[in-house]
């Protein structure tokens, strides 16, 4: 029984860090950015979070939370240029569908290779939220941080616990990914600001 309770803490204590987390990346949006476009990151980050923490938990990304991420993409592009938004908004769907192209591309040609998936349809859209948020210098280093993340996280795992590494062992992107996204917003906003 006492493993259980220690368990369960530790899931309480798990949820109410990534609330603060989530909150502050929230926050955090507005201050860097006031205004829509601050406000758009605002919900960028609550999505991602929300995103990774059910990717985490489940292996699974809803489409609910990529379709909410894509619509606030497109506030987004409106906030950058709202005299005059639709080159924003076409260059915000030129890049979601090369990266979720990309994704799709590495997704059957993986599983034609190995004869089973390697990454799911939620990563496939992911990557096209990440295009419509991030420019194209960002799409790849959001994209970058989240593979050293999962690789960091998935050796260090490994590497504590003393078990032995498989290829087939599953990993959930997406808890990698989506945070990238918003940090490399958070990053490419504070550039263009400065």
């Amino acid at each position: 029984m006492a493993p259980r309770i220690g368990l369960a803490r530790r899931a309480r204590l798990a949820r109410a860090a990534f609330a603060i987390v989530s909150v502050g990346a929230a926050l955090a949006s507005i201050l860097v950015a006031p205004g829509a476009i601050g406000l758009c990151g605002a919900g960028l980050a609550l999505t991602m979070c929300a995103i990774a923490l059910h990717d985490a938990r489940h292996f699974l990304i809803p489409n609910w939370l990529s379709a909410a991420a894509f619509v606030l993409a497109i506030a987004h592009a409106v906030a950058l240029d709202p005299h005059g938004p639709l080159p924003q908004i076409g260059m915000a769907l030129v890049r979601a569908g090369v990266s979720g192209g990309l994704f799709l591309a590495l997704k059957l040609g993986y599983g034609w290779w190995r004869g089973h998936e390697g990454i799911g349809m939620g990563d496939v859209k992911l990557a096209a939220v990440a295009g419509a948020w991030l420019d194209w210098f960002t799409l790849s280093a959001a994209i970058e941080i989240a593979v050293v993340a999962a690789l960091g996280a998935y050796l260090a795992r490994h590497r504590v616990g003393k078990r032995p590494m498989h290829a087939t062992h599953a990993l959930p992107f997406g808890l990698y990914l989506a945070p990238a996204i918003w940090i490399a917003w958070f990053l490419q906003i504070i550039v263009l600001t400065t």
